[in-house]
């Protein structure tokens, strides 16, 4: 009977030890992909096929995309601090569908100059990176009423935005411009 269990505890024991050694390996190289080569910034090099999520996101739909201006990537910290940005030609857009307000809560687009407090806090920090996306509109820009913003994500902390996935458009150019940040 002392033979059984010691070796029941034996097997249970191998077996646990093989279980905690994967999670580690598995822990280990997690930790090196997020900090080694598979994680890198890539700029300019998004394809029309990579930022189709923009225009459906907003509902223009990824049918009026003509090309990929400027795009950056950035690698992935280990929390998941990232900043993803594009510039976007379309081949069109109107105001008056920017304009139109729809009666469901899935959000709508706002004036840059006309934007909910929730909205101009998420701009502020937007503004915030600017630095690393020099050819990005710069806050006042966005402000203005010549651009329309459409909110996707606001996280806060507190009443302070920590992260933000916004679509802003500029209709006299048909430029769309997607800002995703976390901090």
């Amino acid at each position: 009977m002392k033979a059984r269990i010691l070796k029941v505890v034996k097997w249970g024991l191998l077996v646990w030890g093989a279980v905690s050694l994967v999670g580690v390996v598995g822990v280990v190289l997690l930790f090196a992909y997020r900090t080694g080569p598979g994680n890198h910034d890539k700029i300019d090099s998004a394809s029309p096929r990579d930022v189709r999520f923009v225009l459906n996101w907003c509902r223009l739909g990824d049918d009026r995309t003509e090309r990929v201006l400027h795009s950056h990537v950035s690698a992935r910290s280990f929390t998941g601090d990232h900043l993803d940005a594009y510039a976007i030609k379309i081949t069109r857009v109107e105001i008056a569908e920017l304009e139109s307000k729809t009666n469901d809560f899935s959000g709508h687009w706002y004036r840059g100059d006309q934007l909910p407090q929730i909205l101009d806090g998420a701009v502020k920090f937007v503004a915030g990176w600017h630095h690393e996306i020099p050819w990005f509109p710069t806050e006042s820009e966005l402000r203005s009423s010549e651009f329309y913003v459409y909110p996707w994500s606001i996280y806060c902390h507190g009443v302070t935005p920590s992260a933000a996935e916004l679509i802003f458009v500029r209709p006299s150019d048909k430029m769309v411009f997607y800002f995703g940040g976390k901090m």
